[in-house]
């Protein structure tokens, strides 16, 4: 067993794990302290290595493309100080660190480990149920449906398409930035009838508009992540761009139709039409565009649908 106990967490391999578990300490990100205990199996790994510094030197395990959930659905934009596979390593303690590493690389070594993307998730991601509160609302999912409840400073536009339910089989991608302080940030919900969609984060019905706490809104990628891992894994996405590409034909299952939607039930009339008045006089006052204003009140309407 090689380890590594440090304030900033603790790294322990035994051959054919990486068990990376955050510190306790208050200089600890909360998405890190939120995030948990990752264990890496050692198929997911693509190097290791120690980098010296004058004060401090850090410890950087490096992934396969295709193999983590949480660095698909982030994209490599998690602030460094955030990041779970990152461990600050106190200078008298460098003489480990560098252990641990050659451990490691030794292990890849010899389990012939590639280095090539790997073809589905070795990660599983969080856990669910997941859901957090950020500055334009509260998102959840519970491994099928995402959820987002607005928030009462969340645009008007949001707020009269009331509560947000997409099927992860409605969904095309995840999108997520983080929210920089300087920048907003935003989560987005591509789905199969919005994936051309331009509204601005907010006022996108699909999308959290990024704003408030930093580190509040960081947990978003928590959320992004699970949906992210229950979605089809880029090498199936590469594999069916390729399909088109050479022209090569893909037996696929014809998909049975499905049932006839089913009438809003009357109670749910007087909702209907109040928001589509509100979304009416948004576009009388000059709030919506056209594409906007079309955009919204299909949302709308579908939000009305028996499945939600």
């Amino acid at each position: 067993m090689a380890e590594i106990i440090q304030r900033d967490g603790t790294w322990a391999f035994d051959g054919t794990t990486v068990r990376i578990t955050p510190g306790l300490h208050r200089s600890v990100p909360l998405f890190r302290q939120t995030y948990g205990e990752v264990a890496v199996p050692l198929e997911a790994v693509a190097g290791v290595v120690y980098e010296p510094e004058r004060k401090r030197g850090r410890l950087r395990l490096r992934l396969r493309e295709g193999a983590d959930p949480l660095l698909q659905a982030t994209g490599g934009r998690l602030p460094e100080a955030a990041d779970p596979y990152r461990l600050t390593v106190d200078m008298d303690r460098s003489g480990v660190a560098e252990y641990v590493a050659e451990e490691i690389r030794q292990g890849l070594l010899l389990d012939q480990i590639p280095k090539e993307p790997t073809g589905g998730y070795l990660l599983p991601g969080p856990p669910v149920p997941v859901s957090v509160r950020s500055s334009d609302g509260t998102v959840s999912f519970d491994g099928t449906r995402v959820r987002i409840d607005w928030s009462d400073t969340s645009d008007r536009v949001k707020r009269a398409t009331g509560p947000r339910i997409i099927d992860v089989a409605d969904l095309v991608q995840v999108e997520w930035l983080p929210n920089s302080g300087y920048e907003d940030g935003f989560l987005r919900f591509v789905t199969r009838e919005a994936v051309f969609s331009k509204l601005p984060a907010e006022k996108d019905p699909y999308a959290l508009d990024l704003w408030g706490s930093v580190r509040r809104d960081l947990l978003t990628a928590l959320v992004a992540t699970a949906v992210t891992a229950r979605l089809p894994h880029p090498s199936t996405v590469r594999g069916a761009a390729v399909e088109r590409v050479t022209g090569r034909a893909v037996d696929r299952p014809t998909p049975l139709p499905g049932p006839e939607p089913a009438p809003v039930p009357d109670g749910h009339h007087d909702v209907l039409l109040r928001r589509l008045r509100e979304l009416g006089e948004l576009h009388r006052d000059g709030v919506l565009t056209d594409e906007e204003f079309a955009m919204t009140k299909t949302v709308v309407l579908r939000g009305f649908a028996p499945d939600f």
